[in-house]
């Protein structure tokens, strides 16, 4: 697609910001703000995918307002315990959609995991984050999206380009039409777009 704007994204630049609620620190691998708002504070987040480290037992943020889809990239059992039932999260690479005000406790069955987190505002903001598997496609519309290595180093196919991403790297592409992107290893692939 040409017009798309391909830019690297090292983790020696990655944002390291407190929860909402003081529980622990997430390590912010892109982001946007409102003009005006500071970096790595709630205020003003538009959307924020980040990688965090659940090590204990206890209550989410109240992200009134924000769709949240998170999967676990390292190890397994976390399970997300709501008023209503439970949000299965035993299996890495498996993304689970819920809202940011859904009260929520983690439960571990397994041990410590690190899970990636996308979060975006409900009304203007559509999000999605989907599993690359190796050698497989997927289609991406006009939008902001961002490829990441969670585990291992990938190399990346946009458009007939091949990009390498190495381990815990990205790539931010901002992208006017709708393309496809194909990796050689599993990755991640969040996607950004606004409401028509």
């Amino acid at each position: 697609m040409t017009g798309a704007r391909v830019t690297a994204l090292d983790p020696a630049g990655y944002r390291r910001s407190p929860w909402k609620n003081g529980g622990g620190v997430t390590i912010d691998i892109a982001d946007a703000y409102r003009p005006g708002a500071a970096p790595g504070a709630w205020d003003g987040v538009i959307w924020r995918l980040g990688r965090t480290a659940i090590v204990t037992r206890g209550p989410f943020s109240d992200l009134t307002g924000y769709d949240r889809v998170q999967v676990v990239v390292v190890g397994r059992g976390l399970v997300l315990e709501t008023p209503t039932g439970e949000i299965d999260v035993r299996e890495p690479f498996t993304p689970v959609r819920f809202r940011g005000e859904t009260p929520i406790v983690s439960r571990l069955e397994a041990g410590p995991v690190e899970v990636v987190n996308l979060i975006g505002l409900r009304g203007p903001m559509h999000i999605d984050l989907r599993v690359l598997e190796p050698g497989a496609a997927l289609d991406v519309a006009a939008g902001t999206h961002v490829v990441y290595a969670p585990v291992g180093p990938v190399e990346i196919t946009w458009v007939g380009a091949r990009h390498t991403v190495p381990t815990t790297h990205a790539l931010r592409i901002e992208t006017p039409g709708a393309a496809s992107v194909r990796s050689n290893a599993r990755a991640l692939l969040a996607s950004i777009a606004a409401r028509a």
